[in-house]
């Protein structure tokens, strides 16, 4: 038995010798040391030795198998060193190349018009109020005074989740939910998505508005222009001329439409303002006080303001963008311009 693992040893280390391939390496240690390998075999047959001889055997059998990986592994080794500099010759690798810059990432036009007018806001004293997409009927229409047979249910082109569910049309719900929650005063303002059936170059069905809300005691329509006109000079510029227009909302009374003057003309007229100088901007009005009876505030003793604007049209007038739908189309030259 030990001639026969000696002459092993010496005939797997003149092959290993005279290998020329990983295969060739891996074929062979299969035929060493796999299940039916000659080595395999020989240690099999250790059964059937007497006492004394099987310790003494069975120790060289095991310093053969290692001296046979040890010389696998080495010239195995020597094979992949060989194949990796070949590899390198061969240009698939090139280390003196210059390295793949990383692109980075950029704030969305959108999230940064959000966050000017949010700053804005807050220096004014109001705070950020969120609340979900997906909204009871209640909070969306019957508690800012629209009941069901209302009229002004069909200006909102609502998507219906149920019969009581839908996706908001307006952030106006928040306003709502803070109110149920909080006594007087109330000074927040409400970003968010809100959702219409309405798509053409001006309109998509998600869009993101950003309404405010301030009640609590003797506010008037004067406080609303003061504060309105603050924005809109402090996003636009000192220079954008404003003006107030009457209007309708069934959850304000008296009720505007505020105009600014055009960015593009400067107030002289172009095709973008139709010749008249002015851009509509935001809808506003104080507070109609059927409101304050689903939030149990007396409209006798608090008065309020409320108004609402599309971040999307912010940004169209800040950047001179005419198509909307260049917010939502993923255009990586179009966002690394902002």
């Amino acid at each position: 038995m030990k001639e026969r693992l000696r002459g092993l040893l010496d005939e797997a280390r003149g092959t290993i010798a005279g290998l020329q391939s990983l295969v060739d390496l891996e074929n062979l240690r299969v035929d060493l040391l796999g299940r039916k390998g000659s080595l395999t075999l020989l240690l099999k047959e250790l059964g059937g030795l007497s006492p004394e001889e099987k310790p003494v055997a069975g120790k060289l059998a095991n310093q053969v198998k290692q001296q046979i990986e040890a010389l696998l592994d080495e010239v195995r080794v020597k094979f992949e060193e060989a194949e990796s500099r070949r590899r390198m010759a061969a240009g698939a690798v090139d280390v003196t190349l210059p390295g793949r810059r990383r692109t980075l990432g950029r704030v969305h036009p959108i999230t940064q018009i959000t966050e000017d007018v949010c700053a804005i806001f807050k220096r004014m004293g109001f705070s950020v109020a969120q609340g979900p997409e997906v909204e009871l009927d209640y909070y969306n229409f019957e508690a800012l005074n629209i009941p069901r047979d209302h009229p002004a249910r069909q200006m909102q082109d609502t998507f219906y989740v149920d019969d009581d569910v839908v996706l908001r049309t307006h952030t106006s719900p928040v306003q709502v939910r803070v109110m149920e929650r909080q006594c007087p005063p109330v000074k927040i303002i409400a970003p968010g998505r809100v959702y219409r059936c309405d798509s053409d170059l001006t309109h998509t069905p998600m869009f993101d508005q950003i309404e405010g809300l301030l009640v609590d005691r003797k506010v008037t329509f004067a406080d609303l222009k003061g504060v309105l006109v603050a924005f809109l000079q402090a996003f636009f510029g000192s220079r954008a001329g404003v003006r107030f227009r009457p209007s309708y909302f069934p959850f304000t009374e008296p009720s505007a439409e505020v105009d600014i003057s055009c960015v593009m003309c400067q107030g002289k007229g172009c095709r973008v303002c139709g010749q008249t100088g002015w851009l509509e901007i935001l809808g506003c009005g104080m507070v109609d006080p059927e409101v304050y009876r689903f939030v149990d505030y007396d409209p006798e003793i608090y008065s309020g303001f409320a108004f609402g604007m599309g971040i999307e049209r912010l940004a169209m007038l800040r950047y001179g963008i005419d198509d909307l739908r260049l917010f939502f189309g993923n255009n990586l030259r179009f966002l690394r311009q902002f």
